[in-house]
């Protein structure tokens, strides 16, 4: 036998025998966002998330103790730096997702592949998955997770609270003028944000609009006589993304200098939590809605005693 075979079929042999030693737990059948019906664990105790917003979520939901791996980029919260990653987003490593003898797997169909599902479903492990669609996509996935790792009530308790959060802002920014916002993923070539990412809703809701919303690709590359046709008012800028884009590396890069919003240094900052779907997307709003109507939303030292 070639060596090249015999060591995949040792892999094979190792993995089927870790899904095997599973303890069996009680488990329920539960509907995923997929439509798939999926045998859960009453309470997983060994969770593998395979997005950073899901392993965020988890967390949230008091369950991070479970956690058992995480994918590459996982940065919040910071305890979940320490867990194992099992590889990338769209091609996590199936050997090392079995080495952590997870009881469930939660994954997301907008972010990880289809066949992630079957490698997995093909090794016995149940894999739930969640597919987020703007705001209140984010709000039912968090009930879903919630349900599927037995934290339902958490789940109802949480999602209450940050529908509330985004409903305060919308009524304190509502009849407010609303500036026009160009959010800068890349300046060369220019990527933005479209229609279906999960920012352009959250600068909706935080009283502006963004100039590229009717875009329908999540990250669409526009030209700069674009971004200049378009004239926003203010430029976000994720802080973390590619290392980190400032006004200073804009203002030396041509064309992006004949920008008002960079002339007049109009730049809002944020962190990668703004484009998670998770939580945190939620708690970041009222600091979004700051930088743009600031007189409304005064921080504790600007207030009137």
């Amino acid at each position: 036998m070639p060596d090249r075979l015999r060591i995949g079929t040792s892999v094979v042999l190792l993995i089927l025998a870790l899904v095997s030693a599973y303890p069996a737990f009680a488990s329920r059948r539960l509907t995923d966002e997929l439509g798939r019906t999926v045998l859960v664990p009453d309470q997983p105790h060994r969770i593998v998330c395979l997005t950073p917003g899901l392993t965020e979520t988890v967390y949230r939901l008091g369950a991070g103790d479970a956690v058992a791996g995480v994918t590459d980029y996982t940065e919040f919260p910071a305890e979940a730096r320490t867990k194992p990653s099992v590889g990338g987003l769209v091609d996590p490593s199936m050997e090392k997702i079995a080495a952590l003898a997870p009881d469930l797997v939660l994954m997301a169909a907008n972010l990880n592949h289809q066949e992630t599902i079957h490698q997995l479903e093909d090794l016995s492990i149940p894999v739930f998955v969640v597919d987020p669609q703007g705001l209140a996509g984010i709000l039912k996935m968090i009930q879903s997770v919630g349900e599927a790792i037995g934290r339902g009530p958490a789940a109802r308790t949480l999602v209450k609270q940050l529908a509330e959060k985004r409903d305060a802002i919308l009524t304190r920014v509502s009849g407010l003028a609303r500036p026009k916002v160009f959010v800068v993923i890349w300046y060369d070539p220019v990527l933005t944000a479209g229609s279906r990412a999960f920012i352009s809703e959250a600068i909706a809701v935080a009283g502006g609009d963004s100039v590229t919303a009717d875009i329908p690709q999540a990250w669409p590359q526009v030209s700069m006589e674009e971004v200049l046709r378009r004239s926003p008012d203010f430029l976000l800028l994720i802080k973390e993304l590619h290392g980190g884009i400032t006004l200073e590396m804009l203002r030396a890069h041509a064309g992006w200098d004949r920008l008002d919003a960079v002339r007049n240094r109009r730049v809002i900052y944020v962190d990668g939590r703004v484009e998670l779907p998770s939580p945190s997307l939620f708690d970041a709003l009222e600091g979004l809605a700051r930088s743009l109507h600031p007189s409304e939303f005064p921080t504790k030292d600007e207030r009137t005693p």
